[in-house]
């Protein structure tokens, strides 16, 4: 499975140069936790609501840019990759979402949700249709004891 096949479409982006505050407001309207950050349609960094301070973080917030709190650069991967090798990325870096970029243009977000939901509805199996193998195999009755002499 690929990422193409996984991966949420629309992607919210927003700019450096944006209010840490409204970019706040933007990922809670949408109910989203990360904001691919753009510069001319270029993804340069991520912003997820632990960069901006989560729900008690207004003070982080406060006169800060999203340039200032973002996580630069943004980890990136092709639309083709694997899902497994997606997962071993985020594991391996500790990181919640990769940026599905095509010709460097942000086409997509994947993240640990994303993945598991994969994973949890076991679409990641193989197309196999019987994972074991019936033995149709018969012994030939045999007495293995007989009585030959009387008591």
């Amino acid at each position: 499975m690929r990422l193409q096949d996984v991966m949420t479409g629309k992607v919210r982006t927003i700019t450096p140069t944006a209010s840490a505050e409204d970019a706040w407001n933007v990922m809670r309207v949408h109910g989203i936790h990360h904001l691919v950050v753009t510069k001319e349609n270029r993804a340069i960094g991520i912003l997820s609501d632990r960069d901006a301070g989560s729900r008690r973080g207004a003070a982080v917030r406060v006169n800060r840019s999203v340039g200032e709190l973002m996580t630069a650069p943004a980890v990136t991967a092709s639309p083709t990759m694997t899902v497994r090798q997606a997962a071993n990325m985020m594991r391996g870096r500790s990181i919640g979402c990769l940026v599905v970029v095509d010709s460097g243009r942000p086409v997509g977000i994947v993240t640990v949700s994303d993945l598991l939901e994969v994973v949890g509805s076991g679409h990641d199996r193989g197309a196999t249709t019987n994972a074991r193998h019936i033995l149709n195999h018969r012994v030939p009755h045999k007495k293995v004891h007989t009585a030959v002499r009387a008591w």
